[in-house]
């Protein structure tokens, strides 16, 4: 009976073993399974870049190997003509420049030989500058700058001794807009104690 225990503890033993074996191998099987899956996931990957890179040769394949259009080329002809007719224009604007300076010296000559034009006295008119005949005559001109203004302008006087008002500037200047004043443009300031 001993005999037998042994034996049937023996087959209990190896039927643990072989089913905890059956476990451990059927892990190493799923895992070697999944591994499987992720290499043919990656190889479906890589077929697709492939088939991709190459449409793109083909593609470059084809524009390497369309011919240019003809007209998208000069020839070695098309260069000689063009080369003649730069000659051709050039050799024109001299004959145009030796035709200039021919008619040049003729003029010169001529403006030498000429009288010179009568002279016609001075004439006096009144211009935008000159005052208004009601506003003293005696005063100065100044040139208007960019940033000026009436203000200004007055002030400065004032410092150096003119004693002149806004309203006597724009007495004086009656085409004058005084809150907008153009530089480069001449004013009156009347001076009425200049002598």
């Amino acid at each position: 009976m001993k005999k037998i225990s042994v034996w049937l503890s023996i087959l209990v033993l190896t039927g643990t073993l072989a089913r905890a074996q059956d476990t451990a191998t059927q892990q190493q099987l799923d895992k070697l399974s999944g591994q499987l899956q992720d290499v043919q996931d990656a190889l479906r990957l890589q077929d697709q870049r492939i088939a991709a890179l190459e449409r793109q040769i083909g593609e470059l394949r084809d524009k390497v190997n369309t011919p240019a259009p003809v007209n998208d080329y000069a020839s070695n002809a098309d260069l000689k003509k063009l080369a003649e007719q730069l000659q051709d224009v050039d050799r024109k604007r001299a004959d145009d420049h030796e035709v200039i300076l021919a008619q040049l010296e003729k003029l010169s000559k001529a403006v030498a030989v000429a009288p010179p034009p009568p002279r016609q006295p001075a004439r006096t008119t009144k211009t935008e500058d000159t005052p208004p005949a009601d506003v003293p005559q005696k005063g100065y001109y100044y040139e208007v700058k960019q940033g000026d203004n009436l203000g200004l302008i007055i002030k400065a006087y004032r410092e150096q001794g003119v004693k002149v008002t806004k309203s006597q500037i724009i007495k004086a200047n009656p085409k004058m807009n005084p809150d907008v004043l153009i530089p480069g443009k001449k004013i009156f300031i009347p001076d009425a104690s200049a002598k």
